[in-house]
């Protein structure tokens, strides 16, 4: 039985470099999943990528262009989508306003690796 405290991890903690992003790493705050909520403008978004894990997207707000492997997908806000493990992937702002997305990953940490740099990055914690 877990007898940590809940305690709110306020958005400021999880900000990342100077734009809109906020990462949550799941280890940090004993939880299994971790997330990336990404707030961009039109055709930003991460290149072609992969995780030994499968990665789920809840579009919040606008609309996204969403690779997986071979296949493109057009999803709009309330859409969910989830991409498998080992498969590469992406999205880009598809939309004239901005894309608000939860990509959720189903680790308690975030690993990947990114097509136009092989090798595969363990992104580690604020504290590591």
């Amino acid at each position: 039985m877990n007898t940590a405290t809940p305690a709110i991890v306020p958005a400021a903690e999880l900000g990342i470099g100077t734009g809109r992003t906020r990462r949550f790493i799941g280890a940090e705050h004993d939880a299994a999943v971790s997330y990336f909520f990404v707030d961009n403008e039109p055709g930003q978004g991460p290149d072609l990528h992969r995780h030994p894990y499968a990665e789920t997207w809840v579009l919040l707000e606008g609309e996204a262009r969403i690779t997986i492997g071979d296949t493109v997908l057009h999803a709009v806000a309330g859409d969910t989508v989830t991409g498998p493990a080992n498969v590469w992937h992406g999205f880009k702002n598809s939309g004239t306003g901005r894309l608000r997305i939860l990509c959720v990953h189903a680790s308690d940490r975030i690993i990947q690796e990114w097509q136009d740099a092989p090798g595969v990055l363990d992104i580690p914690s604020a504290g590591n």
